[in-house]
């Protein structure tokens, strides 16, 4: 894969603005990494944990009713690990040492990620138009999962062991 230097340009860009910032990778959000400046950390395995802790935050965020999700914050005795949405399909997660004025590394991150977002919309390919084949028969709703609270009813009368 080959990576835009204007997205590289971005995360030195970063680096530079935020010296405490031990390393960045923008990933997909299933978890592949699409560039990283990340020294001494296993950037793949990043973009996968943050891949997956971006699903849970915004499941956290759907279950109050609070919108889209936008950034996350896991503090930690070392430092910060941050990540922000860059756009619909992708992520920025910075890892920070525990020094760094969190205001400023969200002050520079947000601008990074705008600026990285209209990098990534100009590289998106264009979407094929094609018609979906049309389908025969009923149509078959797709499985829902049904959250735990709602099957209290059904567990009564069962305890835990």
């Amino acid at each position: 894969m080959t990576v835009d230097p204007a997205v590289l340009t971005e995360l030195g860009r970063l680096r530079a603005r935020v010296p405490e910032l031990s390393g960045s990778v923008l990933a997909t959000t299933d978890g592949m990494v699409v560039a990283h400046d990340a020294h001494g950390i296993e950037p793949d395995s990043l973009a996968a944990l943050a891949a997956a802790h971006l699903a849970l935050a915004r499941r956290f965020a759907h279950a109050v009713n609070h919108g889209e999700l936008r950034e996350s914050v896991v503090e930690c005795d070392g430092g910060y690990i941050t990540s922000y949405t860059a756009g619909p399909n992708a992520l920025l997660t910075l890892v920070t040492s525990g020094n760094a004025n969190l205001a400023m590394v969200h002050l520079e991150a947000r601008r990074a990620v705008r600026r990285l977002v209209a990098i990534l919309v100009l590289e998106a390919p264009a979407p094929d138009h094609q018609p979906l084949p049309a389908r025969s028969g009923p149509s078959i709703p797709l499985a829902r999962r049904t959250p735990m609270a709602t099957l209290q009813g059904t567990f009564r009368g069962r305890q835990a062991g």
